[in-house]
């Protein structure tokens, strides 16, 4: 029962997080199951991967929700994000299956890096011109393709990716985090077949498990952040951009640290 209000605790802040920032959540969920998951007793050589797993289920839901939520307040640019959105799953099927080969600790090192080399990226990123226009389709599809495959490899919804890749592109950060939870949802079901298809037959894992999909962790993440996402995604519209931009970046580095020395 205690592990059940965890979860739900967890899908509080992912569903408030998903639309204030328009990431799926795995920068929230993996960090807050691995060690639930180790207390539970689960296998050390399958409990990050059904964190990465786990959370790719959970951005389903959730981004529906925020997604849903910025497609109202027209914060979604629809002229790319369906070339985005076919990169991205190709992508993201490609990430699961390269992240269930590697070794839990090798999988761990790597999405705190990339949360780090992210965060300073975001930190650092200097003012647009006015001037800069979205890439031709191509660009955009195999952007999204790398996108996919680094979110199917960590377990997020690949919005930490995708909000900078967009602002470069010159949409301003309200479009870019609508479009941003729109595309997550693209990556989350392809990486959640994937972990599916990656973990079937493994004798490690638990009971309640469909490949590297924990089932009570989604059930009791998904029950709380639907609710919130929509909240985070009105908050999204009426902050002032420069503060979501430096909030999101602070909010990468605590978790990428944490993932590292934890």
């Amino acid at each position: 029962m205690v592990d059940f209000l965890i979860y739900v605790a967890a899908g509080l802040v992912v569903g408030l997080g998903s639309g204030l920032f328009g990431i799926g959540g795995g920068v929230v969920v993996v960090p807050v199951l691995l060690p639930v998951f180790m207390a539970q007793g689960f296998s050390e050589d399958v409990a990050m991967h059904l964190a990465v797993g786990s959370s790719l289920a959970t951005i389903v839901v959730t981004g529906l929700s925020s997604a849903r939520a910025h497609w109202r307040l027209g914060n979604i640019v629809r002229t790319a994000l369906p070339w985005l959105v076919l990169g991205l799953m190709a992508g993201a099927l490609g990430g699961a299956q390269l992240a269930a080969a590697l070794p839990s600790d090798m999988l761990k090192t790597v999405f705190g890096l990339f949360m780090l080399a992210l965060a300073v990226r975001l930190l650092i990123v200097s003012q647009v011109p006015e001037s800069r226009v979205m890439p031709r389709p191509a660009i955009v599809t195999g952007v999204g393709g790398v996108i996919g495959a680094i979110s199917g490899l960590v377990g997020i919804g690949g919005g930490a990716m995708t909000v900078p890749f967009l602002i470069w592109t010159g949409v301003e950060m309200r479009r870019a985090v609508g479009t941003s939870a729109a595309a997550g949802v693209c990556i989350a079901v392809a990486g959640t077949i994937g972990f599916i298809l990656a973990g079937t037959g493994d004798d490690q894992l638990p009971a309640w498990s469909t490949g590297y999909i924990y089932w009570p962790a989604v059930g009791g993440i998904t029950l709380a952040s639907v609710f919130l996402a929509p909240v985070g995604a009105r908050l999204a519209s009426r902050l002032p951009a420069h503060w979501l931009r430096r909030a999101f970046g602070v909010f990468v580095v605590v978790v990428g640290l944490r993932m590292l020395l934890g």
